[in-house]
């Protein structure tokens, strides 16, 4: 048995690779580990998508938790954020998600949330995993009144859309704006908001019957929404995905606005309006090229770490930053959650317009994106962290990053769970990066096989 924990939780195939068997058994691990230093009864909330999946693992995962004497809030179909969001407004001692966030229906995840909110470390994932191989050794199952109970709270969707409507002050009168929900579990949440606020509301994609969930449509596959936005004559289109912790935008022309993009028009107002936390915002190395001209240009300090929100969060809370995200969408603002909130990217990204009186077209050009081409290169596991070593490959890239003169740059990182090295270039001209990714992917496979 491999390592359970991946980037983002455990996934799998649900009944497959993610069995009702290992919810249950991660139901009655996570409620242990991350609830045993507390004296008093513990209190675990569940929340899932709209996966046909989710009824079976969450009522496996509750009856796990029950079994070593936690009491469990079950908040039903909600997105990742809110239960980030009401596991610290509730005082519960963790909340658990289960998703897989924006793959397909047939795939589920589940994450957990500590007390405070924040999805767990290593350490932690860790110690959840060790008890589950050791068949649970060492824990007491209570029995008789000291085996948990379920409580089911109909209220948690709109005490989160109230806390994000705090966050972002606005009114959104004489707006259009087409919305796309992607069947998934942002369907309620995210429109009430939206229409609340005064905005006209063309919603598609918010019919969720378990199967449909990212078929298609949302933060993957932005087409259908980049069309209707022009036809309606709106003056945005919002896409979120699967579990509404990502977030991209389509302009009133019918451009899409990537993570990236976001975080520029956002970041600049912040810091206009001296509201960015240490004038700095966390990306990662992914980021556009573009991004990083915009904010030296800006004066915004921009501090880079590995691809993964987990690692955006770590580092926002190292330095105290308060926004920090991803090109993806998965954007996370610190003084209002602790994770990435689609809906709440969507208020804020609102809130310029609002303030600015500006399209999203004329916002959205505070950077040039950069073209970007993406190469994987086939090399063996064993070898793939190890491709700065060989002096064809750090003389190739050497040589490249010379020829852009500040204008384009080579960035190769090793894959996290496959046998391969991603070669990544940005420049100005697409052809020519095409052309050198895929040469110099050709010599990483020919040096290092």
């Amino acid at each position: 048995m491999g390592r359970l924990f991946g980037t983002d939780g455990v996934r799998g195939v649900a009944n497959d690779e993610l069995t009702p068997l290992l919810a249950m058994q991660l139901g009655q691990a996570g409620a242990y580990v991350l609830s045993k230093e507390v004296n008093h009864r513990p209190t675990i909330m569940v929340g899932c998508d709209t996966r046909l999946s989710g009824d079976m693992l969450a009522s496996a995962l509750m009856a796990g938790a029950c079994s070593v004497g936690a009491d469990v809030v079950n908040v039903g179909v909600i997105p990742t954020p809110a239960v980030a969001y009401l596991t610290r407004k509730y005082r519960v001692d963790a909340g658990v998600v289960i998703s897989a966030s924006h793959n397909p229906m047939e795939f589920n995840g589940i994450k957990f949330f500590d007390a405070n909110g924040y999805k767990l470390p290593d350490e932690l994932e860790d110690e959840i995993e060790a008890l589950i191989k050791n068949n649970m050794e060492g824990v007491k199952m209570p029995t008789g009144a000291g085996v948990g109970k379920i409580k089911n709270r109909s209220d948690a969707k709109e005490e989160y859309i109230n806390h994000n409507l705090r966050a972002v002050d606005i009114s959104l009168a004489g707006m259009k704006i087409v919305m796309d929900c992607a069947e998934g579990a942002s369907y309620y949440t995210s429109v009430e908001a939206i229409r609340q606020l005064g905005a006209e509301v063309v919603v598609i994609h918010n019919n969720p019957d378990g199967t449909n969930i990212n078929a298609g449509c949302g933060s993957t596959h932005m087409e259908e929404l980049m069309g209707r936005v022009v036809t309606e004559k709106a003056n945005i289109g919002l896409a979120f995905d699967g579990d509404a912790d990502r977030f991209l935008a389509v302009d009133e022309k019918g451009k899409m606005v990537d993570g990236d993009e976001i975080m520029a028009i956002i970041g600049k107002f912040m810091k206009d309006n001296g509201k960015l936390a240490k004038n700095t915002i966390v990306a990662t190395v992914m980021s556009n090229l573009g991004f990083f001209k915009m904010a030296e240009r800006e004066g915004i300090q921009v501090d880079k770490t590995k691809v993964g929100d987990r690692y955006v969060l770590e580092h926002m809370k190292e330095i105290g930053a308060n926004l920090g995200g991803e090109q993806s969408g998965h954007i996370i603002f610190l003084d209002d959650n602790t994770t990435g909130d689609g809906l709440l990217s969507a208020l804020h990204l609102l809130e310029v317009m609002v303030v600015t009186g500006k399209p999203l077209s004329e916002l959205s050009q505070v950077m040039e994106v950069m073209p970007q081409a993406l190469v994987n290169a086939h090399v063996p596991t064993h070898k793939k962290d190890a491709f700065m070593e060989y002096p064809e490959i750090a003389s190739a890239i050497a040589e490249l990053e010379k020829e852009f003169a500040g204008d384009g740059r080579v960035l190769i990182r090793p894959s996290g769970t496959e046998p391969l090295v991603r070669v990544m270039i940005e420049g100005k001209e697409q052809t020519k990066i095409d052309e050198e990714a895929k040469k110099l992917a050709k010599l990483i496979e020919e040096v290092m096989l």
